[in-house]
C-alpha cells in the first residue's frame, strides 16, 4: 500500500481540492482575452489554498504550521474577491459566485479550526 501524505487526510485540504476544481471550471466562462489576466490570477490563487496546506503540513514548527494555514486563507479569501471582481465585469454571474459561497465558507471554516487546533496544540505544550 502506497503511503500518503498528511495532508491528505486533512478535511480542509479535501475541501479546499473541491473547491479549487470548482473555481478552475467557473474561470472557463471568462472571455479569452482574460484568461491570462484574471484568470491566471484566480487559478494562482485558488491552488496556493491547497499548496499552502500542503506545504505547512510539512512543517515540524507548529508555528509555521499556523502561518501555512493562515497564507492558505488568504489565498482563499482573495480567490473569492477575484470572482466577484469578474462577476464585476459580467465574466460570470452573480448567482455563479452565490452557488460557489458555501463551498468558501466551508473551507474557511475547515481552515479555521485546523488552525484553532494548532493554536490548542502550542498552549498545551506550554
Amino acid at each position: 500500500m502506497e503511503k500518503h501524505f498528511a495532508f491528505e487526510s486533512l478535511d480542509a485540504y479535501k475541501y479546499a481540492r473541491l473547491l479549487v476544481r470548482d473555481i478552475y471550471q467557473l474561470q472557463k466562462c471568462f472571455p479569452k482575452e482574460e484568461k491570462y489576466a484574471l484568470g491566471d490570477q484566480i487559478r494562482r490563487s485558488a491552488t496556493s489554498i491547497t499548496s499552502n496546506i500542503a506545504e505547512g503540513s510539512g512543517r515540524s514548527s507548529i508555528r509555521e504550521k499556523i502561518h501555512f494555514i493562515e497564507i492558505a486563507f488568504g489565498s482563499m479569501t482573495e480567490s473569492f474577491s477575484q470572482l466577484q471582481n469578474a462577476q464585476d465585469l459580467g465574466y460570470i454571474e452573480e448567482k455563479d459566485v452565490e452557488q460557489i459561497r458555501p463551498s468558501f465558507n466551508k473551507v474557511a471554516a475547515y481552515l479555521s479550526a485546523l488552525r484553532n487546533s494548532y493554536e490548542r496544540t502550542l498552549t498545551v505544550k506550554h
